[in-house]
């Protein structure tokens, strides 16, 4: 029996995508928390906490849409047609966001609230459309059969439905926890009080972020339900809401700790990975929910191959960087310390 090339690329996008919502989630969270915090110095050290590692998370970015390119080009055409606009927002949202990373530090005091507003405004932009881009495709993309093979059937404007506009408010709740709960871990005084304050509510939100999810998915999509609902795949989906309560325990009671450290940030993490496990559940083996599989949208198994040893050979490399970058930057932030 050979080895199923498909399979293989399926986990590397996977891990890819996770790795570039953890890494850049909490980046874009301390940007959506900046209203919230007021003082200037604060901010500062804000920024400080992600500043020397923030443009390499969005390697993991690359890396998912390069492989879903490499492995599964027909599935990267539809995709990329139906979800043009919103990943267009997006990378709009990241280019404010990064110029705005390089420009505060270095503008005149009378001159720093822009750049606070386009970091706010690029952070929220890039997180939110993120959401609607998830919500569209695992909502569904409508595709037509033709002579080449199958194409996207919808229009420009696909995305703006409902559930896929609750999927991006949602994914804005996530990533600021994730924001949230990364300055408990690396900050210490009162701008560590203040974000002790503003996770609890913001992690009951996005419980009620993952239950009105979670209701409204199978009621959206009979696929879907059937996969939760029917055996084998209720064995794989099952424990998914078992242990999202316990990670909302774990989170609330790390938050109640004398002296919270990396408890919180690890929850949310946590919380974020069953998130994220269980929507995969909900399209496999689908690349393009509802119809179009991995091995329908599979290149060549000769082009997947070649395009394998490229990849395995790099993404140790990758993982080392990013592993030695947040080691050489590990510990808490204080005013006056970090980047210039």
């Amino acid at each position: 029996m050979g080895i199923d090339l498909s399979n293989i690329w399926a986990v590397i996008i996977f891990f890819g995508v996770f790795m570039y919502v953890v890494m850049d989630g909490f980046d874009l969270g301390i940007g959506m928390l900046f209203p919230f915090v007021p003082d200037r110095h604060e901010r500062d050290v804000m920024m400080n906490t992600v500043a020397p590692v923030w443009d390499g998370n969005e390697t993991w970015l690359v890396l998912g849409g390069a492989a879903l390119f490499a492995a599964f080009p027909r599935a990267y055409a539809i995709v990329l047609s139906a979800l043009y606009l919103p990943l267009i927002f997006m990378l709009l949202g990241l280019i404010f966001r990064g110029v705005a990373f390089e420009f505060r530090f270095k503008a005149l005091d009378h001159e720093r609230h822009v750049w606070d507003k386009a970091f706010i405004g690029g952070s929220m932009t890039a997180a939110f459309f993120q959401g609607v881009a998830l919500g569209t495709y695992v909502q569904g993309i409508p595709l037509v059969a033709t002579a080449s093979g199958p194409q996207f059937a919808g229009g420009a404007f696909h995305w703006l439905q409902p559930f896929a506009l609750m999927c991006g408010v949602g994914v804005m709740v996530a990533y600021t926890l994730l924001g949230c709960t990364w300055l408990i871990f690396r900050t210490e005084g009162g701008l560590q009080r203040r974000m002790l304050a503003t996770a609890r509510p913001l992690a009951l939100l996005l419980v009620l972020a993952i239950v009105v999810v979670s209701i409204w998915t199978p009621l959206a999509d009979a696929d879907v339900a059937t996969r939760w609902f029917t055996w084998p795949g209720m064995l794989w989906f099952a424990p998914v809401p078992i242990l999202v309560v316990l990670g909302v325990l774990l989170l609330l009671r790390s938050l109640a700790g004398e002296t919270p450290y990396h408890g919180p940030f690890m929850a949310s993490l946590a919380l974020i990975f069953l998130g994220y496990t269980g929507l995969a559940i909900s399209i496999w083996p689908n690349i393009v929910p509802p119809a179009l599989s991995i091995w329908a949208a599979a290149s060549a198994p000769a082009s997947q191959g070649f395009a394998l040893v490229g990849t395995l050979f790099i993404l140790p490399f990758v993982l080392g960087y990013s592993c030695f970058s947040y080691y050489v930057f590990r510990g808490k932030v204080k005013l006056g310390e970090g980047y210039h």
